[in-house]
């Protein structure tokens, strides 16, 4: 079932009716600029979603590293690292055309998030990667964040996905594997994929190439 056309949203005043005005509490938690409580949230989140915008459209990829990895420069500004991966650069591409950016941060345990809103521009200043280096290895590049909108998001979302139950924790093994993933999409492709190889030195290649 697709939902019947005629009963789609077209604008803002049937939007707003079916839900009403927003509580002031989630219009006064709005700042312009990241004040010492949020600094605090961003400070203990080893973990964000960073949204950007291009030419070949949206893009929402994820962020890791230990609690911290973030820094506040000052309340205007945060300096984001860009580590190793797999070198499509979306985001990174989209910055270069669009330069809008926005970020979700989670904390472990948490529910409430952390949402960040603002302008983005890379830099390879080889000073500043060399002062957010990870066993011994500089990012590739920084994303430097000046900040427009910043605001945390209530828990509900967290407490109606039971995010940080362990019980809820779901086997790797259950699902397809990395290799098989990318080994029916080739095929899809007419190309051959390893997929089993690929999976058998994944472990390995993810410890040895964090960084």
């Amino acid at each position: 079932m697709h939902g019947d056309p005629s009963f789609d949203i077209t604008n803002l005043d049937t939007l707003l009716a079916r839900f009403g005005a927003p509580a002031p509490a989630s219009l006064y938690k709005e700042l312009d600029h990241v004040d010492e409580n949020y600094r605090a949230l961003i400070d203990a989140s080893p973990f964000f979603a960073m949204a950007t915008l291009g030419e070949n459209g949206l893009d929402c990829s994820p962020r890791g590293d230990p609690k911290g990895f973030v820094r506040v420069l000052d309340e205007k500004t945060l300096i984001l690292p860009e580590r190793r991966g797999n070198n499509r650069v979306d985001s990174l591409r989209n910055l270069l055309v669009d330069p809008r950016i926005s970020l979700l941060f989670l904390i472990p345990g948490v529910g409430e998030t952390l949402r960040v809103a603002g302008r983005a521009r890379l830099s390879a200043d080889p000073a500043l990667l060399d002062t957010m280096a990870m066993n011994g290895k500089p990012p590739t590049v920084a994303i430097i964040v000046t900040v427009e909108r910043a605001f945390f998001q209530c828990s509900r979302a967290v407490v109606r996905a039971d995010l940080w139950n362990p019980a809820n924790q779901i086997a790797r093994d259950t699902l397809p594997s990395t290799g098989t993933l990318i080994s029916t999409t080739a095929a899809r492709r007419k190309e051959h994929f390893d997929g089993v190889t690929y999976d058998q030195n994944l472990d390995e290649r993810v410890r040895t190439t964090l960084y």
